[in-house]
């Protein structure tokens, strides 16, 4: 697919920095430089990843999926798991075989885990052969400091306690043009114990409704499919979420609406409301529950009880028996018991969510709950994990049982796994679904009948018409 250059606000006039940096890389280079850039995390990681790119577009870079042909490598880094912690650091060392081979190589990190000063502490310290590092704020910033790089050979390292990210003047440059994320907000005020990214992302800030409603609209004039809004907690928008969600869905154009994710203290019967009865909303809502036990949800400092959680789910279903729901879930938390977790297992059969996100849990330094003894063995949270997933794997199933013989609006947007012909999108419930139609559907929306449920996803039909 071609990029898309899609602008978060006006203005095409390139900075000061940006012509700079673009005359030195004209000078240097005989054909236009090559970045590889490789994004770890959540969407909203992606979404800084397209922003970086188009900077980087502007300075006159091209871009390439293979790190040994690339001039500049960025990698746009994830503080939130210790897994994705700890492959930058091993993919570290394969970069640098390739800068020992071409010194002239420029090797930038950034993002949440470069936040954090003891990893900058660590990068300045261990790796020295990184040349741009910077946490996720200044990307605004980079064609300066790739400029000292490459102009006076020396190396950068900045920090960035507030920045541009919400910079309507930022494009993204767009690699899928059928289906798009808008950041609506950054930030958390949330203070989960487990969670780093209060301190690596800051507190809440909220684009405006005009920005947002802009950029929506151009997407979808440019044929985009499905927005899915970004915000750590979308329900926190300053300006009113569901108020958003209206304007969006007044937008003219064949598309649908997603959004990730909601906090359940902040969920409630008007989100319920608006996601049922706005036509382009996707009648889908995650919502992550972390625990199914109170006094673990306290020690996480989560704000609600099951009860409550409950609540939401009881609501949804009143109003939609087919509802769908979807959520996140932290196994293995300092202090769990097997008795706490069997809770969790409890909750998977009351609520029926249709996939589950679960994870161990992983320690954060600088969190509250690195402070806490983390009691469960590596070994043991493997086997909680399995158990859970297991459990869920029956659930899903059998629940999705549901839409046979009905019809669901999908959009395919790659071939299935089915067999020859097959193609597979997801449905506004954000089911899998897998039919034979060819190639030709593929990112156009297609009725489909639905004929049967699996465990991972629906198999199904093109409705005649």
């Amino acid at each position: 697919m071609k990029n898309l250059s899609i602008s978060c606000g006006s203005g095409d006039i390139l900075s000061p920095d940006r012509i700079r940096l673009s005359q030195l890389i004209k000078s240097r280079y005989a054909q236009p430089p090559a970045c590889y850039i490789h994004t770890y995390g959540c969407a909203q990681n992606v979404s800084d990843s397209e922003k970086i790119m188009h900077v980087l577009s502007d300075c006159g870079y091209v871009f390439t999926d293979k790190p040994e042909n690339a001039d500049l490598i960025v990698l746009n880094t994830c503080a939130v798991r210790e897994n994705a912690h700890d492959r930058v650091f091993g993919n570290l060392g394969g970069f640098k075989k390739l800068k020992q081979k071409n010194n002239d190589l420029i090797i930038c990190v950034c993002g949440c885990m470069t936040q954090q000063k003891q990893v900058v502490d660590i990068m300045e310290k261990s790796y020295g052969f990184v040349d741009v590092v910077f946490g996720t704020y200044g990307a605004k910033q980079l064609p300066d400091m790739l400029y000292e790089v490459m102009k006076n050979g020396k190396r950068v390292v900045r920090s960035f306690d507030e920045g541009d990210l919400i910079s309507e003047e930022m494009k993204q440059l767009r690699s899928d043009t059928v289906r798009a994320s808008v950041p609506i907000m950054y930030g958390c005020n949330n203070f989960c114990s487990y969670c780093i990214v209060p301190y690596v992302r800051g507190r809440e800030r909220s684009r405006e409704v005009s920005a947002v409603c802009d950029e929506v609209r151009e997407l979808v004039g440019n044929g985009c499919k499905e927005i899915t809004l970004l915000g750590q907690n979308v329900n926190s928008y300053s300006y009113g979420f569901v108020k958003l969600l209206e304007r969006i869905n007044d937008i003219e154009g064949d598309f649908r609406v997603r959004f990730l994710s909601s906090h359940p203290k902040d969920a409630g019967r008007e989100l319920i409301d608006a996601i049922l009865s706005l036509d382009k909303v996707c009648k889908h809502l995650h919502l992550p529950v972390q625990s199914g036990n109170d006094e673990i949800l306290k020690k996480m400092n989560r704000h609600y009880t099951v009860g409550e959680y409950l609540k939401i789910v009881d609501y949804a279903r009143e109003k939609d028996p087919s509802f769908s729901f979807t959520t996140d879930i932290i196994v293995g938390f300092p202090g769990e018991s097997y008795e706490q977790f069997c809770d969790t297992k409890k909750l998977l059969h009351r609520v029926r969510f249709d996939n589950i996100f679960s994870y161990v849990y992983s320690k954060r330094s600088g969190t509250k709950a690195a402070q806490l003894e983390d009691n469960v063995s590596d070994k043991e949270k493997g086997m909680l994990l399995r158990e859970l997933l297991e459990e869920q794997r029956d659930i899903t199933e059998k629940w999705l049982g549901r839409f046979v013989g009905k019809t669901l609006t999908v959009l395919p947007t790659e071939k299935g796994r089915t067999g020859e012909g097959y193609i597979s999108g997801k449905s506004d419930e954000n089911i899998i679904v897998e039919f034979k139609g060819g190639e030709r559907l593929i990112n156009s929306f297609v009725r489909v009948k639905i004929i049967k449920a699996m465990n991972w996803a629906l198999l199904g039909e093109i409705e005649d018409k």
